[in-house]
Order: structure tokens, then C-alpha cells, then sequence
């Protein structure tokens, strides 16, 4: 089974950069003999360069040439040449790529509308190429943020496009949210609107905030440099840190956060990718974690953040992991699951975990966590047997909470702000087929999605009533 990424703008480029260099260390420390197995042919294509770059695929034997299944959309080309002359240029070539130079000028309607029309044929074409080489599709992935212009508008433009061409594939969004200090001024328009492309056309969408990445890259540094985290640490073994990963020059300010998002996402496709006792696919995390089409926002939580230096790590360390997960600490939205409704809940585990320990934990945290009363058991769990480079284990929590609601409510105020005084909107409506009524459309959309959560929420604590079930006339 294949998942196709797209990145799209710069932060979905700088994080699909760190993610295909990740993945590749990964397969290495596992496939040491150099052989194109089916773990690496669901991300990446073998090509026989021998007749140039539009050689066959190898199904079998020794990797020639790997090709990184993936589409990079940027309309400013500077993150993705960087990526052409960093150490993963041989991974792409230029069929792969779509860029411009003029960028979107922080503003969505010009993402969506204006490049959105003039890209269309090509980017539709390049998806169709990508598709054809894989074998079975299982879904797609988009990598955006929703602040800036081409991430948002073009980002949520390509998800339409996927809807269309392929309908019955399961579409993924990692969403990368800005925080209220965002130095974007339009941000609160970008996020909005693109918040209601989401809401009607993924199928699973994963939040993360730019505060809670900040937040965790500040507690990891402030940890490690007190010393507090002593001999049990590794060093360059943190999460954040780029050691192990292809040099770059010099680290940006993004690229410890970008390592977070990278390490989420090899987490949440490790069972696409190796073997393991209880693989879950993706799939799966659409079909258990989303009982309403509408209500498909996850929380996720990330454990380890480093790595101990003592790799036999006793069970009670285990149990930690599991703790971790449920900890605000870990996760990478500001929310609080376990004061708000859970929907439900996966756990993906990597590493030398068994079936028993995973249970253990479930029994033991049920009890602190509320679930909605028709889903009592609304756990799914993915074991996968390869752990991270240099961890014994990880763990990735995926949580379908109401615990989102306040995140959207603080992103409806910061649009309502800026919408009462019409600040900016010239910018918007000065583009093509970009009206007032777009405007008014997404706060209602987003409005809508809050009252659903509230719906929800007004059940918690209640007796557990059943819902009332379909009446089948005879």
C-alpha cells in the first residue's frame, strides 16, 4: 500500500524535507544490505536511471536510484531549490516539483483562486503520473500550514483537486496552525477560510500548533541544559534535534519544530512502512477515530521526546511512555483531553512492545479519561514491530476529543477582529471570483463545527443513554 504526500508552501516543504530525510535513515538502520524491499516501496520508487529518469520501476534486487513519491508545490521556489541542492536533490527530479517565483503574498484567495486556476492542468497531471506508479493507493497526505497564502489556499486546492480525481481515496492533512503572535497579519482570514475546506473535504486532519512545538523545543533545551536530564539522556538523541539527519549548513529557527511534525508523521506511517505484529493502516485511523464526517480534527501526542542511554528500559519506563501520551507536555495542540470528551482513541506503539503492555496501560488510564457514552471502548491500537532510529520504543496517540473546540474558538475570535473593522479585505476581494460572502460562508462553517462540539460536550457526565437506532420499516 502507497501514501502519496503533497507539500505544499513553505512550511509544508521544510517539513517534507526533514520527514523523506528521516525516512530514509530509518529504512537504512533497518535494510542494511541495500535491497528495494516493500517498506521502501511505499514511499519511494526504484528506477532503472540507466535509460534516464523516465527509466522502469525494479520491483526486486539492489536499489538503483531512489524517487521519493511525493508532489512539492511551492509559488516562492526558494525552499524547494533548497531541497534540489541539499542532500536530497537525487530524491526528486523536476516532474515532482511546481513552483513559482511571485509567492501568494500571505493571502489565500490568491493561493486558491489565482494560482489554484493557473496550475490546475499541471498539477493534475503530475498527480495522475505520481498515481499511476503506484501500485495500491491508499491515501493521500497534505503537509501545509494555515496562516500564510500558498500553504492554506493552494494547500486546500489541492485537496479539492485530490477529492475529485480520486474520490475514494482516504485524503490526510497535517495542518500546522499559527499562534495568536503570528507575525502574518491576515493569518486569522488564511486559517478561517482554509478551515472550511478542511471541515467539507479531509478526511482526517492533524492540528498542530506553532505554540506547542515552540513550547516543546523550549522545555526539551531548557531541560538539557540544566543538566536535570543527567546520563539517562543520549546526546543528539532529542527529537529536535538534527543530528543523525542530513547537515545543513546552519539550523534554522524552524527546523527543530519541523523535526517534531516529521517525527509524528514517520510515527503515524511506521505501519505502512515495516512489518509488526498488529499493523494498523491508515485507513483504519479514518474508518475507528471519525464517527461524524465533520468531526475529524485529532489530537496528537508524541513520546519519547529523547532518548534514554539505556536502551533495556524496565516496564515501569513503559508504563512512563503511556503517561507521556495522556500528558500535556506531549501533545501537539494546546488542549485538554482529559477535562473534555473523548470520541475516541489509537494508539500506535513502535518497537519491542507487547500486546499485554498495551492493554495494561488502556486498563489502567480508562478510568482518568472520559469516553462519549455509545463508544465506552473506543480504542484502537497499532503495534509495529521496527522502533525509531536510536529509541527502543515510541508511542504516537492520535485522539478524537472536543478538546479541539477551544483552539477554533480563539481562531473565530481572531478573525471576528479583524472582520468587524473589514481590515485587510481589499486584499481579498480584488481577486477574481473572491466575494464578501466567501468571508461570511467559512466563519459560519467554522461556527457550526463549534456548536457541534458543544453539542457534545453538553452529553458528558450525563447517564449513558444509547443513541436511538435507525427504525427499519418492514
Amino acid at each position: 500500500a502507497v501514501s502519496l504526500p503533497f507539500a505544499v508552501g513553505q512550511c509544508g516543504n521544510q517539513v517534507g524535507c526533514r520527514f523523506w530525510d528521516l525516512a530514509l535513515r530509518e529504512h537504512a538502520a533497518v535494510n542494511k544490505k541495500g535491497i528495494y524491499d516493500e517498506a521502501l516501496s511505499s514511499f519511494f520508487r526504484n528506477v532503472d536511471t540507466r535509460s534516464g529518469d523516465n527509466g522502469p520501476d525494479i520491483y526486486k534486487g539492489k536499489i538503483c536510484s531512489l524517487k521519493a513519491r511525493a508532489l512539492l508545490i511551492d509559488m516562492e521556489e526558494g525552499v524547494v531549490n533548497e531541497i534540489l541542492q541539499g542532500p536530497l536533490r537525487d530524491v526528486f527530479d523536476s516532474k515532482q516539483l511546481i513552483t513559482d517565483v511571485s509567492g501568494s503574498g500571505n493571502n489565500w484567495a490568491v493561493g486558491h483562486k489565482v494560482y489554484g486556476c493557473q496550475y490546475r492542468e499541471s498539477i493534475v497531471e503530475k498527480l495522475r503520473k505520481t498515481a499511476e506508479h503506484c501500485d495500491c493507493l491508499q491515501c493521500f497526505f497534505i503537509i501545509h500550514s494555515m496562516g500564510g497564502g500558498t500553504g492554506s489556499g493552494l494547500g486546500t486546492f489541492v485537496l479539492n483537486l485530490l477529492e475529485e480525481e480520486f474520490p475514494e481515496v482516504y485524503r490526510f492533512v497535517t495542518s500546522v496552525y499559527p499562534s495568536g503572535e503570528d507575525d502574518v497579519i491576515t493569518s486569522p482570514y488564511n486559517s478561517v477560510l482554509a478551515m472550511k475546506e478542511l471541515n467539507e473535504h479531509a478526511d482526517c486532519v492533524l492540528p498542530i500548533e506553532n505554540e506547542s512545538l515552540f513550547e516543546i523545543v523550549n522545555k526539551i533545551h531548557q531541560m538539557v541544559n540544566s543538566g536535570k536530564l543527567g546520563s539517562t539522556v543520549k546526546q543528539n538523541s532529542l527529537v529536535t534535534s538534527s543530528a543523525g539527519s542530513a547537515k545543513t549548513l546552519q539550523e534554522k529557527p524552524f527546523d527543530a519544530m519541523n523535526n517534531i511534525i516529521a517525527n509524528l508523521l514517520l510515527n503515524l506511517t511506521s505501519s505502512a512502512r515495516f512489518e509488526g505484529s498488529l499493523n494498523m493502516d491508515l485507513n483504519e485511523i479514518s474508518m475507528n477515530l471519525v464517527p461524524f464526517p465533520r468531526l475529524h480534527y485529532l489530537v496528537s501526542s508524541l513520546t519519547p521526546l529523547y532518548t534514554l542511554a539505556d536502551v533495556n528500559i524496565p516496564s515501569r519506563r513503559l508504563d512512563q511512555m503511556f503517561s507521556d501520551a495522556f500528558s500535556r507536555d506531549h501533545q501537539l495542540i494546546q488542549a485538554d483531553p482529559k477535562h473534555s470528551l473523548y470520541l475516541a482513541c489509537a494508539l500506535l506503539v513502535r518497537g519491542n512492545v507487547q500486546l499485554s503492555d498495551l492493554r495494561r496501560n488502556i486498563e489502567r488510564l480508562k478510568p482518568s479519561l472520559h469516553f462519549v457514552s455509545w463508544n465506552q471502548e473506543g480504542w484502537k491500537t497499532g503495534l509495529c514491530s521496527v522502533p525509531p532510529v536510536g529509541h527502543s520504543h515510541s508511542l504516537l496517540a492520535l485522539a478524537n476529543n472536543t478538546c479541539v473546540k477551544p483552539t477554533f474558538i480563539e481562531l473565530k475570535d481572531r478573525f471576528m477582529k479583524l472582520y468587524k473593522k473589514k481590515a485587510h479585505l481589499h486584499h481579498y476581494l480584488q481577486i477574481d471570483g473572491m466575494e464578501q460572502s466567501c468571508f461570511l460562508e467559512a466563519i459560519s462553517s467554522l461556527s457550526d463545527l463549534i456548536e457541534e462540539y458543544n453539542e457534545l460536550d453538553a452529553t458528558k457526565g450525563g447517564p449513558r443513554i444509547d443513541p436511538s437506532r435507525l427504525k427499519i420499516a418492514v
